[in-house]
């Protein structure tokens, strides 16, 4: 009998990121294994599930995290907390080489999409996640990029207010900062921009995103088409609920009639605009939650990758 070896893992942040993405290791993980959750909220549900489904749990952070007994086993730590906590957290984890998988906007470590760069940084001891916008909108701008220049981008993330807990609500100027600038170090536009919407309505609805570009005039519509769609799949393979709302519309932008783009001025060409929706797998908030499930989607492909690459488990 062929002995099942898995990374082990610990996650710190016991909210609503954190309680999904737990759940997520123990139900679809093929190469990690839930060493413990650390929080510090002793009441949050977070950490009354983790002890129910028999995890190690601490309620005083990254410091009671590594005066776990089995912290030494630790491996990969993924931060669910704040962009504000986690340089703390990294300097910690960094002191013990543990490997950080950083779902907060602090960008410490490079921005990682895992349909774009993940294998160029199989040895960097932080990977950013950028944010959940970033995750679902990302690869869209650079599946344009890849085919035509992409002089402005800009994404608009819409979420249910009902899945935004409190870490998500501090870090909304974060946000926009971080996406924007992974639009343009990770998508390849020129230009980016990212706007977020905390949608109060009721019933809650599914996570949208819209995604802009404006391209050259010349630029082949269906060579923008087919990368965009085969992105999609991609993105699909390990964020089931990941698809196109409608397909790809184009509109040709004339030189005597620009539009006015701020930052750049007055601009002509083929702006491209692509329709995103993001169905949650309910694991953890219910399904209209997309934001959270692309977040841990993405986190997990993450550290699935960094357990074969790095850790050397048989793939």
């Amino acid at each position: 009998m062929v002995e099942d070896i898995r990374v082990p893992v610990a996650i710190i942040g016991s909210g609503n990121i954190g309680t999904d993405l737990m759940i997520k290791v123990m139900r679809k993980s093929k190469h990690l294994a839930m060493g413990a959750m650390a929080g510090i909220d002793a009441a949050s549900d977070g950490l009354a599930r983790a002890q129910r489904m028999g995890v190690a749990t601490t309620s005083e952070g990254v410091d009671g995290l590594v005066r776990l007994p089995n912290f030494k086993d630790i491996k990969i730590a993924f931060d669910a907390t704040s962009a504000g906590a986690h340089a703390h957290h990294d300097a910690v984890l960094q002191a013990h080489g543990v490997q950080v998988i950083d779902l907060t906007p602090a960008a410490i470590g490079p921005y990682v999409i895992p349909v774009v760069n993940l294998k160029e940084h199989l040895d960097s001891p932080n990977i950013n996640m950028v944010t959940c916008g970033g995750q679902a909108t990302i690869p869209m701008v650079y599946a344009v990029a890849r085919v035509a220049e992409v002089s402005y981008a800009e994404i608009v993330a819409s979420i249910a207010s009902k899945s935004a807990g409190p870490g998500t609500r501090a870090n909304i100027d974060e946000f926009t900062e971080t996406t924007s600038r992974a639009i343009v170090k990770l998508g390849g536009a020129a230009q980016g921009k990212a706007i977020i919407v905390l949608n109060p309505a009721e019933p809650p609805l599914i996570m949208r995103d819209t995604v802009y570009c404006l391209t050259q005039a010349t630029a082949d519509e269906a060579a923008i088409r087919h990368s965009v769609d085969a992105m999609v799949a991609q993105v699909a393979a390990y964020v089931p609920g990941y698809r196109l709302k409608q397909n790809v519309q184009f509109e040709r932008i004339a030189a005597d009639r620009p539009i006015k783009v701020p930052g750049i001025g007055n601009c002509s060409g083929l702006k491209v605009s692509i329709f995103l929706e993001v169905e949650g797998a309910g694991h953890y908030l219910p399904n209209y939650a997309g934001n959270l499930d692309i977040m841990t989607s993405a986190a997990l492909a993450a550290a699935e990758y960094l357990a074969v690459g790095k850790f050397a488990l048989a793939a």
